[in-house]
């Protein structure tokens, strides 16, 4: 039997599993990354020397920190699948399309996979959401340009299946043979979570499922959207958020522009506050804001100039998930001129998320109710994906359907592993 690959392409994070004669197993695809299982979904380029280097995953970002934070670094790229407007960009002189450049992830990972397990594979099982968009137009375009980055890697043969469902493979695949279970499914990715309710251990064939999926739900809020709320209540301000300062030309008080405030809750948009307008504006403000205000604003004017915004959403990033095992955590980040210690407590946090949190709840209820089923139908929750770990998150699940139905797994591997199962079927 040919070896097949299940990728779960992920917005933050990727996996990938290999079936080979049958075993699935994943792949350490990430050389150097702690989580060497787990590729880190980056693309990184760099002119150097009048050659154009590009580097992926942990590499990327070591080369990104190592260089200065000078280059293109992208992440996030999958959230642009189902952007329309997105057709290229022009990096060095050469254009990509959305479609290049997550086949570039994608090729790399393929070849890494080959590597290991020795043979060329041709064939993949892909992950992809519940849905990319609500927009038909934009749904199928996200599709669309998902096989068409697969078969760019090189992949001859692509099937797509939905990474709750993957998921739940994973789950399946701990259960005694032919023991059908109801499943609820919590898919919590970087940009997105998403909701399956589905009938698990009834020998599934391959790629089909639809059969045995009750009711599907989902909506835009993932640990980005967390990653921003510390970042707009607790760092922000480090960076003039709240100068105010009197216009030249009247009495009027002004700040940094809604355009200016919005990009700065999202490190990778940050660069695109390097436009002249937008540093003009800046500078403006500069002159007329006092001592305290100026210091503030060169923290702005540096952050989006040495563009070290990646490596200060790490450590928000850091500090949300200690949030999860610990009553307090500390934003710490001492560098580009800049001297960061923030605390943040779990009350806090919760505070912040709790309006996303009651539309997370809204749409598992939503999930739950159109499977037509009660909560004591559901045999168990299976939960991955790091956003998971939130305790408020968690009571979610726990008070709806009772703590000792919840299952969880690795949350960053159970989807490739599933969808590795799910290549394993593959005839």
């Amino acid at each position: 039997m040919s070896p097949t690959f299940g990728i779960d392409f992920g917005t933050s994070n990727s996996a990938l599993a290999a079936s080979v004669d049958g075993q699935v197993q994943l792949l350490d695809i990430d050389p150097g990354n702690p989580l060497s299982n787990s590729l880190k979904s980056i693309l990184y380029f760099i002119k150097e020397e009048g050659q154009n280097l590009s580097f992926v995953g942990y590499e990327g970002v070591k080369q990104y920190i190592e260089n200065g934070a000078e280059g293109r670094y992208m992440q996030s790229i999958k959230s642009f699948l189902s952007d329309i407007s997105f057709q290229k960009t022009n990096v060095y002189g050469k254009n990509y399309t959305i479609e290049e450049l997550i086949g570039y992830l994608l090729k790399t990972m393929k070849e890494r996979g080959e590597a290991i397990v020795g043979r060329d594979v041709d064939q993949v099982v892909l992950g992809r959401p519940v849905v990319f968009s609500m927009d038909g137009e934009r749904e199928r375009t996200a599709t669309q340009r998902l096989i068409k980055a697969a078969q760019i890697a090189g992949f001859k043969e692509v099937l797509l299946q939905m990474e709750p469902v993957a998921a739940a493979r994973a789950y399946e695949d701990s259960l005694p043979p032919n023991r059908e279970q109801i499943v609820l499914v919590g898919d919590f990715g970087a940009g997105s979570s998403d909701f399956t309710v589905l009938k698990v251990g009834n020998s599934p064939h391959a790629g089909d499922r639809e059969k045995d999926i009750l009711s599907v739900g989902g909506l835009y809020i993932g640990g980005d959207n967390f990653d921003s709320l510390i970042m707009r209540h607790k760092v922000a301000k480090y960076y003039g958020t709240d100068v105010k300062v009197k216009s030249m030309f009247s009495d009027n008080f002004t700040g940094l522009s809604p355009l200016v405030l919005s990009h700065l809750m999202q490190w990778h948009r940050i660069p695109w506050l390097r436009r002249p307008q937008t540093l003009g504006s800046i500078k403006e403000l500069k002159v007329c804001a006092g001592l305290r205000d100026k210091r503030l604003l060169e923290n702005l004017e540096r952050l989006i100039s040495d563009n070290y915004g990646y490596l200060l959403f790490r450590a928000i990033e850091s500090a949300k998930c200690r949030l999860s095992e610990h009553d307090d955590a500390s934003v710490i980040f001492k560098d580009y001129g800049i001297v960061i210690e923030e605390l943040v407590t779990r009350p806090a946090f919760e505070d912040m998320i709790q309006d996303l949190v009651v539309k997370i709840d809204t749409c598992v209820a939503d999930t739950l109710a159109n499977a037509g089923i009660g909560p004591e139908q559901v045999n168990a929750v299976f939960l991955t994906g790091g956003s998971s770990y939130i305790p408020l998150i968690r009571a979610i699940f726990e008070s709806r359907l009772g703590a000792d139905k919840i299952k969880t797994a690795d949350a960053f591997t159970s989807v490739a592993y599933g969808l590795g199962l799910e290549a394993s079927l593959i005839k």
